[in-house]
């Protein structure tokens, strides 16, 4: 695969300036394209010790105009970032819309690191690098451009750069332990970075292998790939535009389609709308349920499990009464509770699940979102704020999320409350007829239940293709609030629960072992 990069390849210094000044002002041009469109660019550096990355980086931050570029640079993971899901600090540091992002020693570094030094198989190695195609891809879908280079040297030429470097006192300190020892493993370190060239070259974010020797020739090779592959991404996103432009031309001036029929049946169909709960029962059971939630979420809290809970549910279902008996349970410095609206500005510049990503809590909290990440595929799909296209992939996409979550070890737990028709539209006229509840009847709220059916189409989709075994959905009929709001708890307490006894097992086994 890096025979092509070890020819010696070289650009002369009369070449380079020949050809540099044109070049930069191409790409200074360019930049200003880009910040008007509507993507981002992603670029990742990965490659040989002493093959150029930084200074390859470094050049790109001079020509362009750095105000619209992102670099970021990963090392160990702090103690904040460990306590988040693997990706939490990737998803961060996106580049939004219209800038450029330039990362060094990225997503790629530890299971390329990990595989060589024969800390985990080959098994584990594709799990992880299938990850990171989904990360990928998901960027991708929603428009990023995505470049990824390798820098590569040949053994004898990375050992000539590494002395040339050591012997320099000002660049000497590029220079690490780390290098000379990943030197001298150089075959090991080359089979993992093919393996994971191989898994991760995808249509979409394909990589480039780049020869390194020469500073010249690796750094026009770099900038006219990213000049090139720019303009093309700009044109064919056009063209984009203008069908989907197209498209919604003809489907204003298409006759009025029928309404979505029911479906029949309905997972919600199976649901017992009748289920009650006396006065008596709930002032009895919601304080144990209190009680006994309190001490579960301090008990993980101690043991450093996360939990992040999703309220969905037809307006005026209860999310928000069944959210304030979670929290009455907890001490307020250990929760917080998002009610998710429309997204803002700066949300809409960046990928749908970043706003949700960037919100994840420390371990030991509970995170309460009221409405989700699944109103991609729902308000969105049902009002057509999102293509077919784009509501589809989302399945893929949340489950990913939702995975990444709970191999991390946050419990999820997912909440539908339902209600029939007839409960919403007395509960709407109860909210008219109450001064402090008025506020939470909106327009909106009349309009979705005329939209009844799609919805309902929408949620079980929904559920049949998210509700996961890790992350499943909880179904709660929810005409009586009371029995809503315990089932409630009562899931709550039976997940962390769950969650409490297996870390304490898997702790227990490690002390013997250890």
């Amino acid at each position: 695969m890096f025979r092509t990069a070890e020819l010696g390849r070289k650009v002369s210094k009369e070449e380079f300036e020949a050809v540099a000044p044109g070049l930069r002002i191409e790409i200074l041009e360019l930049q200003q394209k880009l910040r008007a469109a509507d993507f981002p660019v992603v670029i990742v550096f990965g490659g040989v010790d002493g093959a150029g990355k930084n200074q390859t980086v470094n050049l790109m931050n001079e020509w362009m105009d750095p105000r619209w570029i992102v670099t970021r640079a990963y090392s160990a993971p702090s103690d904040e970032e460990r306590e988040r899901p693997e990706f939490w600090r990737y998803w961060r540091d996106l580049p939004p819309k219209g800038k450029t992002g330039l990362f060094l020693r990225s997503w790629y570094s530890a299971p390329v690191l990990e595989y060589a030094y024969g800390r985990i198989g080959e098994n584990e190695l594709t799990r992880r690098l299938d990850r990171i195609v989904a990360f990928e891809t998901a960027l991708a879908d929603e428009g990023a451009l995505i470049l990824k280079f390798w820098l590569h040297l040949s053994k004898d030429a990375q050992k000539q750069q590494l002395k040339r470097l050591s012997k320099d006192p000002d660049q000497s300190w590029r220079v690490t332990d780390a290098d000379w020892r990943h030197y001298e493993m150089y075959p090991q370190f080359i089979a993992s970075a093919e393996r994971m060239i191989t898994r991760t070259s995808t249509g979409q974010a394909p990589w480039t292998i780049v020869e390194g020797e020469n500073d010249r020739y690796r750094e026009l090779a770099v900038l006219t790939s990213f000049r090139d592959a720019a303009q093309r991404h700009l044109q064919r996103r056009e063209l984009a535009r203008q069908t989907r432009d197209q498209l919604r031309q003809l489907a204003v001036a298409a006759p009025q389609a029928e309404p979505v029929q029911r479906v029949q049946p309905s997972i919600l169909d199976t649901l017992d709308m009748s289920a009650i709960c006396t006065k008596e029962r709930a002032d009895t059971e919601m304080p144990r349920l209190t009680a006994k939630l309190n001490a579960l979420y301090r008990r993980a809290k101690e043991l450093g499990i996360s939990t992040v809970a999703v309220f969905e549910g037809w307006d005026a279902a209860g999310k928000g009464g069944a959210i304030r008996r979670i929290t009455g349970a907890l001490d307020a410095r250990d929760y917080q509770v998002l009610p998710v609206a429309a997204p803002t500005d700066e949300e809409r510049a960046q990928h749908y699940l970043w706003r949700f990503w960037r919100q994840l809590s420390r371990a030991g909290r509970i995170t309460l979102f009221d409405r989700s990440w699944y109103g991609r595929v729902l308000v969105e799909r049902v009002e057509g704020f999102a293509l077919e296209e784009e509501w589809r992939r989302a399945y893929a996409e949340i489950n990913a999320f939702e995975q990444q979550l709970t191999e991390h070890g946050v419990v999820v737990v997912k909440y539908w409350l339902h209600i029939t028709p007839e409960e919403q539209l007395q509960r709407f006229h109860l909210r008219e007829n109450v001064p402090f509840k008025r506020w939470k009847l909106t327009d909106e709220d009349w309009r979705n239940r005329d939209k009844w059916n799609a919805y309902e189409s929408a949620v079980n989709d929904m559920i049949e293709k998210t509700s996961t075994g890790a992350a499943p959905w909880t179904l709660i009929p929810a005409n009586d609030k009371r029995h809503a709001r315990l089932t409630v708890l009562d899931t709550l307490c039976r997940r962390l629960k769950t969650a409490i006894a297996e870390a304490e097992t898997s702790r227990s086994r490690k002390k013997s072992k250890g």
